[in-house]
């Protein structure tokens, strides 16, 4: 069941892997696009993308259908979220100027908005799939593996655009091939997993009431802050990787290694993850790996011309410990919702989700916006050797921020209390509510 429901990340993980690290260069240095305009679009549409997350988030709550309330959302994402893909990788070559900055702003909005029906119904659906404390740690963990298997495929795409002669051309081809697995994938997962019927019908009556629920959990609030710090610090790595491959190493061409050293590390260390969580807690193990990926990206502002070897290596200890972030982070969330099923008896995994999800891309939307202004008013060229300055503020961006934002966001973790011993008091006093209530559905005449 668990690699069922993961299956789809593998083909929607290389889709969203594929636009978030090369589209930005593939607009910049193929298509001519200003740097400045397409960290604009990048960065109002992930803001966009964030306020559409609750919505999406609550709407999924309130579904019921025979389907069940997460699935319809779910299969209902894949056939607009091909389109738009497909639009962002294949734009009219005649279009030039403003028209081929709305073609892609068009097509950019439109894949996060479908990445959004997709990924919090699905992510919801994950934390309903087990009530165990260590279950969810494999559950999410499966879920990295499939993602990062799919970034495997992105690198695979982004190598060949590296290399191609048509870059145009190839972009479209590795579109329809990313769009076809996606759609297998979400199929097969959405006839094959069946959802707790018992969850049906208990999402919140208004959405307001749901957030102001969500707001109001100690646990939630302390995440909320925890992930924004963070993800202010490594948001600018996905889309400058590239940018430093070619401009501070010197080794455009490297840029697949580097970035297969991160994402087989992280893939590979998912298991050790997992068994370390039942021995150190999630908060602790959170809060170190959290450290260490900060200094590994840290480390990677000294990076010179020609230091390949520096950088896989740094790159390959960040995934490896941004690995585990992955998997502990959605299944310490997974307990919070937990926390609020005692609090109000309702389940809003959704609404949860969404939350978790807002700050998260309004946290990318703000550093995409940062990142292409920094680009553009430092100087920035795309296809020449960079000034001084340019390089700079590639380097700052890209090392310094991360190693910051995650010093903080693990010392602020500190603070966060819910550990196994209470969470398996809250699943205690759950399960007594459950057997209450059938006795008394029992007792009760028909």
């Amino acid at each position: 069941t668990i690699i069922t429901w993961a299956a789809p990340a593998l083909g929607v993980g290389g889709m969203f892997f594929l636009v978030n690290l090369y589209l930005m260069k593939f607009s910049t240095d193929v298509l001519l696009i200003a740097p400045g305009a397409m960290g604009l679009i990048f960065g109002l549409s992930r803001i966009w993308d964030a306020v559409s997350d609750p919505l999406a988030g609550y709407l999924s709550d309130r579904t019921n259908t025979r389907m069940g309330r997460r699935r319809p959302w779910v299969l209902g994402a894949a056939l607009p979220g091909i389109a738009v893909f497909l639009m962002v990788w294949s734009p009219p070559e005649a279009l030039s100027g403003i028209p081929l900055v709305l073609w892609m702003g068009v097509g950019i909005f439109g894949f996060y908005t479908a990445m959004t029906i997709f990924s919090v119904p699905h992510a919801s659906l994950g934390a309903e799939l087990s009530t165990s404390y260590d279950d969810r740690n494999r559950i999410f963990g499966t879920r990295q593996i499939a993602f990062n298997s799919g970034a495997f495929l992105a690198l695979i795409g982004m190598s060949m655009l590296i290399r191609s002669e048509d870059p145009r051309s190839t972009a479209f081809g590795i579109a329809i091939v990313a769009s076809l697995i996606t759609a297998a994938m979400i199929i097969w997962s959405v006839a094959s997993v069946r959802e707790r019927p018992e969850y049906q019908g208990r999402g919140a009556t208004h959405a307001l009431s749901a957030f102001k629920d969500v707001l109001g959990n100690p646990h939630a609030r302390l995440l909320f802050v925890v992930l924004l710090i963070e993800h202010l610090g490594v948001a600018t790595i996905t889309i400058l990787t590239p940018y430093a491959a070619q401009y501070q190493i010197g080794t455009p061409e490297k840029t697949p290694v580097f970035v297969l050293c991160y994402m087989i590390a992280s893939a590979a260390t998912v298991p050790i993850w997992v068994r370390l969580a039942r021995r150190f807690g999630k908060r602790n193990l959170w809060r170190f790996s959290m450290t260490m990926t900060g200094l590994a990206f840290g480390g990677m502002f000294l990076g010179q011309r020609g230091d390949v070897l520096l950088i896989s290596v740094l790159a390959a200890i960040g995934g490896a410990a941004g690995g585990c972030g992955s998997v502990i982070g959605p299944s310490i969330q997974a307990d919070v919702i937990d926390y609020d099923e005692y609090k109000t008896g309702q389940r809003k995994e959704g609404s949860y989700f969404a939350a978790w999800s807002f700050v998260l891309k309004g946290a990318s939307g703000i550093m995409f916006v940062l990142t292409g202004l920094v680009l553009q008013f430092s100087g920035f060229v795309p296809n020449v050797e960079q000034t001084d300055t340019a390089r700079l503020a590639i380097r700052s961006l890209f090392a310094l921020f991360p190693l910051v934002g995650c010093l903080i966001g693990a010392l602020l973790l500190s603070r966060f209390r819910l550990n196994r011993e209470e969470h398996a008091e809250i699943r205690a006093a759950l399960e007594a509510r459950r057997q209450a209530k059938m006795s008394e559905s029992l007792a009760s005449p028909s």
